[in-house]
């Protein structure tokens, strides 16, 4: 008997043992499946989503609304297609040279990563002072407040939208998209990819109308004759203001040098984005640019607050509602764009020490950026509550350029200080040469023309110095300091579920793909 029950009770117990053992795999196999791998930030952007970036950072609000300040400082229809034309030119010598920083230094953060590398930290922190304190949370509250004013357009039809009304419809904006970048990554490139499309689609009804119009023989305003023809010689500093407006209508093109970590074989994907994008909204630019020449008198392009608005209004009759729909659009897809690369900028900052260790963390499950993109979105509602959004865009234009030119001049000098390190790409010398003289000729006809707008935008770049000296350089804070500082960010762990990313085995078993390599392969690669 003893014997039996000893059989039996050995041999129902495995039986137990493999059942609790298989319950428990399958409940590890579901926690792992929850859980990523790794918790760092996910390489999900490709082509196509590289694409939609750019493209959807560059076409914002400004060719649907205000082409007209282009016309007005070149003084004839003709050269204002050439300026169109050369803008998109310069922009892409400015995306080549961001090209090769791009796969040379192969960090998310675009100007400011490469500027921190090449100049220091003092340079690289003036950069991003100014961006996360002013310059991306005026674009985007100028961006916001664009979406809401279109979007209340047919609700306030006779009169200008309340004051509050845009603020709150703005702000509403900004927390929905904020929430969906801070959930996934994927959805948030999806959108993208999504709006940038419609904009694409929008601008494609323009210019097919305005084709339709051509064919149909009113391309009186684009003869040669007509186009070229001047009421006024333009001065070369009106000349230089319209390149001016120009390149502004172009800004963008290097939002994708901010989220390289995330892209798909940078290497790769990110040069081939930028040939792809660039030439494309150029074209797009000037054949939108050719479809309101060809309905509209240069008069009547000159005295509209929204161009594409007054386009509709004119040539799609019944159909009109749908530009100022497609602005609203357009500039949805903006937001979205603004937000995910601004919020890598605050990340790529707080990883180099110079913002707070928090900004440098990710979410634990969906790998996400979570503090850096709140960061983002409250200074941008500061923004909106301050109400001056309209004064500080001028000053926004002119650090923006300003850091475009201090990026490409550090191109240069790193060929000089780094001559045998590994450049997968290398553009020909004059590109950066031919960028760096047109930007001194337009920043000197900015400085002599709006000298207070400039020295503005200067002193608010500088401010970050005694910051700098204050908050980075400076190690030897007292310890009540430090220990707010643990206890902050501690607190900040908790709540956004946060922690620090992890580091990607590849990039360090592998150092080598962006350090100097031997003299023999440098030279090849130089030769080549």
């Amino acid at each position: 008997m003893d014997g039996q029950n000893g059989s039996s009770s050995i041999c129902t117990r495995p039986h137990g043992t493999v059942a609790d053992s298989k319950e428990k795999e399958k409940e590890k196999e579901k926690e792992k499946e929850k859980l990523p791998d790794r918790v760092t930030l996910k390489k999900e952007i490709g082509l196509l989503s590289a694409c939609t970036i750019i493209i959807g950072n560059i076409i914002g609000s400004g060719i649907f609304i205000s082409p007209k300040g282009v016309l007005e400082h070149s003084g004839s229809v003709g050269l204002a297609l050439v300026v169109w034309l050369m803008g998109g030119g310069i922009a892409a010598l400015g995306s080549l040279c961001y090209a090769e920083l791009g796969v040379t230094i192969p960090k998310s953060g675009g100007d400011y990563s490469y500027v921190t590398e090449i100049f220091g930290g003092l340079m690289g922190f003036l950069l991003l002072w100014s961006a996360v304190l002013i310059m991306y949370p005026t674009t985007l509250a100028v961006i916001a407040l664009t979406f809401s004013s279109y979007i209340l357009q047919p609700v306030f039809p006779d009169c200008v939208p309340p004051y509050m009304a845009t603020r709150m419809l703005s702000a509403t904006c900004l927390l929905l998209l904020t929430w969906v970048n801070c959930s996934s990554v994927r959805l948030a490139t999806r959108i993208q990819d999504v709006f940038t499309v419609g904009k694409l689609m929008a601008l494609g009804l323009i210019i097919v109308v305005g084709l339709v119009q051509i064919c149909n023989g009113n391309y009186e305003a684009l003869t040669p004759q007509v186009a070229f023809a001047m009421e006024r010689t333009p001065s070369v500093g009106q000349i230089a203001l319209a390149f001016l407006q120009a390149s502004f209508a172009f800004s963008g093109w290097n939002f994708l040098n901010y989220v390289t970590e995330e892209v798909v074989e940078p290497r790769r994907n990110l040069p081939r984005a930028i040939y792809i994008s660039i030439p494309l909204v150029t074209i797009v630019y000037t054949l939108t640019n050719i479809a309101y020449f060809s309905s509209m008198s240069p008069e009547e392009l000159l005295s509209s607050n929204a161009v594409a608005v007054t386009f509709g209004e004119k040539l799609l009759g019944m159909f009109s509602v749908i530009m100022p729909i497609s602005v609203a659009l357009s500039t949805f897809g903006g937001i979205n764009g603004y937000l995910f690369t601004s919020s890598r900028l605050c990340f790529s900052g707080a990883r180099e020490g110079h913002l707070p260790s928090l900004l440098a963390m990710i979410h634990y499950k969906n790998c996400t950026p979570i503090p850096a993109l709140l960061v983002c979105c409250a200074a941008t509602i500061v923004i909106l509550c301050i109400g001056e959004t309209h004064n500080l865009i001028n000053y926004v234009s002119f650090i923006n350029y300003l850091s475009y030119g201090v990026t490409i001049a550090g191109l240069l000098y790193y060929r000089w200080k780094k001559p045998n390190l590994y450049r997968p790409i290398k553009v020909h010398l004059l590109v950066p040469v031919c960028y760096l003289m047109f930007w001194a000729l337009l920043l000197g006809f900015s400085l002599y023309s709006e000298p207070v707008v400039c020295g503005v935008g200067l002193v608010i770049m500088l401010t970050g110095v005694p910051v700098y000296f204050l908050g980075v350089h400076w190690k030897e804070k007292p310890k009540c300091i430090y220990n707010f500082i643990e206890r902050a960010t501690y607190v900040g762990q908790r709540l956004c579920f946060v922690v620090f990313p992890q580091i990607d085995p590849i990039e360090v078993s592998n150092p080598s793909e962006w350090t100097e390599r031997s003299s023999g392969r440098s030279s090849l690669s130089a030769n080549s």
